[in-house]
């Protein structure tokens, strides 16, 4: 019952918002023919009716155990529609505010004449350019959103060198493939995903290293998918670590130890794929007589809402400094919190975690997301004296079912 009147509440928030927004759509569309202006208002009220009815068939759509991707797609939409009105309204809400001091200047200078356009004809009054802005950046950002469905596949290979001091010969041009966040609970189209699987594979690496997250919640959700990702190997090994949601944190589970046979059950999923899952441990990759040390580390997180369940001087035991070190370690604030200051011998951090909130704008000059707002390295490569950290974006998504502008990423980093 508390659950429905929360949806209730939400709904009224959500009219509100539309008879607010649909003010500004009368504004935009005072210039267009009758039929024209009905039309619109029509189709307007039509979504909102439909985004309100849907918020409150919520509680009994879960009820019904609806498709869990189904409801994403749904919630994607409907948290979409919400943000976009919520953008447009800030300027609408400027304009009002610009409004009402105008009047209020009028009453106390009733002399000053403000007018901001100058005489009629030269220019849109600025009430109407206000509102086409706002109604022009919230439907830009609900469509970038749909389009997004369709990039949540759109795999991308990003290459990068990275220069390791003293770094042995033999390691010269070893290249790792870097993978993160594969969030298996998610992912639904097995031929996409082999494509992805066929990309690395496609890449020769000598090394592939996988930074957690395998999951959202159940070891289960791998069922499917084992075959699949199986079929990732390099000469030197895959090596896995924990990520914050392999731990069945965020989900409620009849016992304690049904959540610990859950994790019992994941290691095993590593393991019966080929890959080496490293809880706070190392090991040591050799060629050609020369030594490259991997350490693994559970998840550590320096923000609060994410664990500390990494032990770093019992995954660092029996390691040689002046050998070169990777770290694989899911969450990146764990660089800066820990790692640079105690480990300054670790050359080389590779992360996920973030998947650059799978929202933002990237070209080879710049790169936002609003995750950067949270996190300070939060994609690509990040360099302090000698120690270097990578982010990957994440191979799979959580969530919001698509990506705007930061895509699903396959890393192949080649030592020099």
């Amino acid at each position: 019952m508390r659950s429905a009147t929360s949806w209730w509440i939400i709904a009224l928030v959500i009219f509100l918002l539309d008879l607010y927004v649909f003010q500004a759509l009368k504004t935009v569309s005072q210039q267009g023919s009758d039929r024209g202006r009905q039309a619109i208002y029509v189709t307007y009220w039509l979504v909102s009716f439909f985004t309100i009815a849907t918020m409150l068939s919520f509680p009994y759509l879960q009820f019904l155990q609806t498709s869990k991707i189904f409801r994403n797609y749904v919630f994607a939409i409907l948290i979409g529609l919400f943000l976009a009105k919520l953008i447009g309204s800030l300027f609408f809400v400027a304009d009002d505010i610009r409004r009402c001091a105008l009047v209020l200047m009028n009453k106390i200078f009733p002399l000053s004449g403000a007018q901001y356009m100058g005489p009629e004809g030269q220019g849109i009054p600025r009430s109407t350019f206000l509102s086409w802005l706002g109604v022009g950046l919230s439907s830009t950002l609900f469509f970038s959103l749909l389009y997004g469905f369709g990039n949540k596949y759109n795999y991308k290979l990003i290459k990068k060198k990275v220069v390791i001091p003293d770094l042995p010969i033999a390691f010269k041009g070893f290249k790792i493939i870097h993978i993160s966040d594969i969030h298996s609970g998610s992912l639904k189209e097995i031929a996409a995903v082999k494509k992805g699987v066929q990309m690395i594979q496609n890449q020769h690496p000598d090394l592939v290293l996988f930074t957690g997250d395998l999951v959202n919640d159940r070891a289960n959700e791998m069922d499917p998918w084992m075959p699949v990702f199986a079929e990732i190997k390099a000469p030197h090994g895959v090596f896995s670590t924990l990520g914050n949601h392999d731990y069945g944190d965020y989900v409620k589970w009849d016992s304690q130890e049904n959540k610990i046979q859950n994790l019992e059950a994941l290691k095993k999923v590593h393991a019966n794929m080929g890959w080496r899952l490293l809880m706070n441990e190392n090991v040591k990759i050799e060629k050609e007589g020369a030594i490259l040390q991997l350490v693994g580390i559970e998840n550590w997180s320096d923000k609060a809402r994410f664990p500390k369940y990494g032990k770093m001087e019992q995954a660092m035991s029996g390691v040689q400094p002046e050998l070169p070190i990777i770290l694989m370690s899911h969450d990146p604030s764990h660089w800066e919190a820990e790692v640079i200051p105690k480990y300054p011998q670790i050359n080389l951090t590779l992360s996920g975690h973030t998947h650059g909130m799978q929202f933002g704008l990237e070209n080879p000059y710049f790169k936002w997301s609003p995750v950067q707002w949270v996190y300070k390295q939060w994609a690509g490569l990040y360099q302090t004296e000698q120690q270097q950290l990578y982010v990957n974006r994440g191979f799979g998504f959580l969530g919001y079912p698509g990506r705007v502008g930061i895509m699903p990423e396959i890393t192949l980093i080649e030592l020099m």
